[in-house]
């Protein structure tokens, strides 16, 4: 095996030596992109002159640097797809890249990996496009510094900014991605790095994936998209230090889980969002370190959801802390502190003496009958809040926080 992989390496790096570049320019001897590409031997770099080149269905069919200088603009005429990856050994660098044709039968994007491995696509400015960048097949690629500008109105008529779809081991770090579907979509794409991304102002979800295992999701910033980030059947799931904040909507969240099990969520920031996380049939899941800041609701827990367990989080003002739709309780509240609690600490060890119970009475009615939110602060809500506390009915009477902090957890 290893006398293989030193073939390989040293095939590759015989052709690299051999590297040639290759200029485009309205004036130059190539002055198409396509024509670049034709002429170009495998591992050449293709240098693309500042300037507009109006070109599309654009394939990359070998290994091939392709490299922009001062941004020339690749203006799809609204045509179809503009650039399409199928060789492995691909990085495609400094492009501006403009007018992706729509369809309602084709996903046209600004340039698609379609089953190839070992790519960069990095520092490209995407705009008036239908689909960003689109992964399809592909594995051990990077999408790196990127920043994508939809115009999109409908979801119906609109695509997503990074699609991933049957795409392992992929890195998507530092891109920026606004005004479209999905910002960042993932589907059947497992290993995956998700880092220091920004996904604002989309229409439907920030982060949107679906059968996705053992990903990292880490120190992304989800603001202000129609319904937040959705994520949904999978597993073993990592996300930490993100911020999820005002997204907000009679359907919106910081993040909807659903159907996910054995995963970790730490040192994450819900603020300023109708609902921090939207919990359905989701188990095993560790929720550490976070803060849940100024939403309507912090946390809504709707059923099927087993074994999680909530420790040393923040609930600072929010509307409602825990929301839950069932009398039945089997996860573990322990060690958070709550802007709410007002027992005491007598012995002065940071824990509060008196248990705290985070499911009002008046959160359950609201969920019932949303209308009620408008009494939310009035005193008779005040009065079936003491008397649930005091004597449970309505809410599981052992869903309770036992050695809640009297002071905010700072980390």
């Amino acid at each position: 095996m290893k006398k293989i992989t030193a073939l390989l390496f040293a095939f590759v790096l015989a052709f690299t030596n051999y590297a040639q570049n290759i200029e485009v320019c309205s004036t130059c001897p190539v002055p198409s992109i396509k024509k670049a590409i034709s002429l170009a031997k495998d591992f050449d770099t293709i240098i693309i002159k500042k300037g507009t080149y109006k070109e599309y269905n654009i394939v990359i069919n070998k290994p091939l640097t392709i490299v922009g200088e001062d941004y020339p603009v690749i203006d799809g005429e609204l045509k179809g797809e503009i650039i399409t990856i199928i060789s492995d050994h691909v990085t495609v660098d400094g492009l501006f890249i403009i007018n992706v044709g729509t369809s309602y039968t084709e996903d046209y994007a600004a340039i698609r990996v379609k089953r190839s491995k070992h790519f960069e696509i990095k520092n490209l400015v995407l705009e008036k496009l239908f689909f960003g960048i689109y992964l399809e097949k592909s594995n051990y690629g990077r999408v790196y510094h990127n920043k994508i500008i939809g115009e999109a109105v409908e979801e119906y008529n609109s695509g997503n900014g990074i699609q991933l779809w049957y795409s392992n081991h992929i890195e998507i770090e530092h891109n920026y991605v606004e005004h479209v579907r999905d910002g960042i979509y993932l589907e059947f794409s497992d290993n995956c790095l998700i880092k220091n991304n920004v996904s604002a102002e989309n229409l439907r979800y920030g982060l949107h994936f679906m059968f996705s295992n053992d990903d990292i999701y880490q120190d992304n910033t989800f603001e202000n998209n129609g319904a937040g980030v959705a994520v949904m059947f999978s597993k073993k799931i990592k996300m930490l230090n993100n911020t999820f904040k005002e997204n907000w909507g009679t359907a919106s969240y910081g993040m909807l889980l659903k159907e996910i099990n054995d995963a970790e969520i730490r040192g994450n920031t819900f603020k300023e969002n109708t609902i921090g996380i939207n919990i359905e049939g989701s188990n095993r899941i560790n929720y550490v370190n976070n803060n849940f800041i100024n939403n309507g609701w912090a946390v809504k827990v709707r059923g099927a959801c087993y074994t999680n367990k909530f420790l040393e989080n923040n609930f600072l003002y929010n509307s409602f802390d825990i929301s839950y739709n069932s009398k039945i309780n089997d996860n573990i509240f322990d060690k958070n502190y709550w802007s709410n609690y007002t027992g005491y600490d007598l012995d002065k060890n940071g824990i509060g003496d008196v248990p705290y119970r985070p499911v009002k009475l008046f959160s359950y009615i609201v969920n019932r009958t949303p209308e009620t939110i408008i009494l939310l602060r009035s005193l008779f809500i005040d009065i079936i809040d003491f008397s649930e506390k005091v004597s449970p009915v309505f809410t599981p009477d052992n869903l309770l926080d036992n050695h809640p902090l009297t002071k905010q957890i700072t980390w």
